[in-house]
């Protein structure tokens, strides 16, 4: 009894399903008219594709495997799809099997519907979270950022991939964080370098300071020294594998006061009294 379903996929009658799929994964990949552009590739895609339905599903294989391609009028596979000209195979293969089968590609083996582009995300949005506009190809749409996202790590948008006979693929973005005057990023942690008067420095004091959350009052302490850091707990960026924020540590910048803006007894008296060492 002739089966030349097996034949359109290039295995034997006796293959078992693994074999089975991973013949039509590399036919598929092979005839994929986004690849080949060869004038018979779509058509060979569809007999491909349509042999598969039928093979990895097991009831409309044992129902193959009784009546071979009698049930195509005697014909072999390739010239049954042949005849059916402009026809939907698949709502034809329907009503002969039965049951439910899928008008696209199939799931396995189709990641050439997918786009890959890169994309540069401000520093802020990064570490907050939020959504930013992207373009591609004349379409312009709003992508959801995770907060706490990396550089080099990539975003899947969904259904904005090629679209080929009513499938879609998904678009991979590749993430550029754009860099920051002001933080530095340690995995999770941030790093921001702020002034602090010299008085404050000496005498200690309060100071409004901005982060990405919100203002905050830092009090410095008595004696702070230059490049000394102050822990804000949380202010950082979120570890989206932990799911909790790191760290904001703010590393001081004692400002010295230009002497032109300095008292004249004041000068003397420091002249006289800063030490030396």
């Amino acid at each position: 009894m002739s089966k030349s379903l097996y034949a359109t996929l290039g295995v034997s009658q006796n293959a078992n399903s693994d074999e089975i799929k991973k013949a039509y994964r590399r036919l598929a990949r092979k005839y994929h008219p986004d690849i080949n552009k060869e004038a018979e590739a779509e058509d060979k895609f569809k007999e491909i594709n349509a042999a598969y339905e039928i093979l990895s599903d097991k009831s409309k294989k044992l129902q193959y495997d009784q009546h071979g391609d009698s049930m195509f009028g005697g014909q072999n596979f390739h010239d049954f799809a042949s005849q059916q000209g402009g026809a939907n195979l698949n709502d034809i293969l329907r009503s002969m099997f039965g049951g439910g089968m899928s008008s696209g590609f199939g799931d396995f083996g189709m990641p050439d519907l997918d786009v890959n582009a890169r994309i540069t995300i401000p520093f802020s949005i990064a570490v907050l979270g939020g959504k930013h506009s992207v373009n591609y190809n004349g379409e312009s749409f709003d992508v959801k950022v995770p907060a706490g996202l990396k550089n080099g790590e990539k975003l899947r948008i969904k259904n904005k991939g090629k679209n080929i006979q009513g499938q879609r693929g998904d678009m991979i973005l590749s993430v550029e964080v754009s860099e920051s005057i002001e933080y530095d990023r340690k995995g999770s942690d941030l790093v921001k370098t702020i002034d602090i008067p010299l008085k404050f420095a000496f005498f200690g004091g309060k100071i409004k300071v901005e982060t990405l959350y919100k203002e905050i009052t830092l009090k410095v302490k008595e004696g702070t020294k230059n490049n000394q850091k102050f822990r804000v707990k949380e202010y950082g960026a979120m570890n989206r594998k932990a799911g909790i924020k790191g760290d904001l540590y703010l590393k001081t910048n004692i400002v010295i006061p230009s002497i032109d803006d300095l008292d004249d007894n004041l000068i003397e008296l420091l002249k006289d009294k800063l030490p030396e060492k």
